[in-house]
């Protein structure tokens, strides 16, 4: 937005939105797995030897200068007045609402039906921890935390790159989300290759992340909210997702976070919210949460155009 004339901007932003309300993401020809599999091969051969921080911060910097550099070549083979349609496909691209509600009703429909074993299969598609002893209980739970989470690291952090810096903004968060999904684990193999990406995507985060549990705080039960957001989130590992997960187990009045599996170890969690513990009809409370705080901002980002191109 601060990139961007009003009028291409606010285009590109509603022509995303009607690209991913239509098609989500695409099934085949994703450009993720083309971008996943470079990084897997990028892995490989760069992350032996001596120095692996460097190699891992050299990999991050090429592997995304790389690609920001060719959407740049195409944004400018493009003419002036079709340029907004690049970023529109970026937006779209890099925007996970319809995603995060496709996996979300996919784990609620086996769950409300009582077939756990899909359930947990489902919930392992978009969560690192171990699933398979999880009962009913905790699969709503750890559910209900990847959605407030994902809300954020999917959704607004979106929305907030695109309206600062446009296609360039939206494509460069989603870039670097994926690259810390990919490398930014604390094990062996990852823990100096993989930390340049794990700090990068914190820094992109951190703003987005805040906005978003504001969001939650405002339009959940406010005064739990806050206060959760404030005792509790610090508690949490993740300097973005302890803030978000805190606020909107407030806003919902549930009780998330505790020990969880990763790996074969359970690790202690801090326990965030307050309230009863999670069902599946809080998992959808939950989603809704989600949803109408995009669309708050929806409106925000869509009248703020509206108003610089007015003007």
């Amino acid at each position: 937005m601060l990139e961007l004339a009003p009028g291409p901007w606010l285009a590109a932003l509603l022509g995303g939105l009607v690209l991913e309300a239509l098609w989500g993401e695409p099934r085949r020809w994703h450009p993720l797995v083309g971008f996943g599999r470079l990084a897997q091969m990028l892995e490989r051969r760069s992350n032996s030897g001596r120095q692996p921080l460097l190699r891992g911060t050299l990999a991050w910097v090429l592997l995304l200068g790389g690609c920001l550099g060719v959407y740049g070549l195409l944004e400018q083979a493009l003419p002036a007045s079709y340029a907004w349609l690049l970023d529109a496909w970026a937006f779209w691209f890099a925007l996970g609402a319809h995603s995060l509600h496709s996996h979300v009703v996919a784990i609620l429909r086996p769950l409300r039906a009582g077939d756990l074993p899909l359930a947990r299969q489902q919930l392992a598609r978009i969560v690192s921890r171990d699933c398979s002893a999880l009962d009913r209980a905790g699969i709503s739970k750890a559910t209900l935390e990847s959605t407030l989470e994902n809300g954020s690291d999917a959704i607004f952090a979106t929305l907030f790159w695109f309206a600062l810096l446009g296609g360039y903004g939206a494509l460069l968060h989603r870039l670097a989300n994926t690259l810390d999904a990919m490398w930014g684990y604390r094990s062996p193999q990852f823990l100096y290759f993989g930390r340049c990406a794990a700090r990068a995507d914190d820094v992109l985060n951190w703003l987005p992340a805040r906005l978003t549990a504001l969001s939650y705080t405002l339009l959940g039960q406010s005064r739990l909210a806050w206060h959760c957001w404030q005792q509790q989130g610090p508690l949490w590992d993740s300097p973005n997702a302890g803030p978000v997960m805190a606020a909107g187990a407030g806003a919902l009045s549930v009780e998330l976070g505790g020990d969880a599996c990763y790996h074969g170890q359970r690790e202690a969690r801090p326990r965030l919210g307050a309230g009863a513990s999670p069902g599946s009809h809080d998992v959808l409370r939950g989603l809704r949460l989600v949803q109408r705080s995009v669309l708050l901002w929806l409106v925000v980002l869509v009248g703020l155009g509206s108003a610089r191109w007015l003007l």
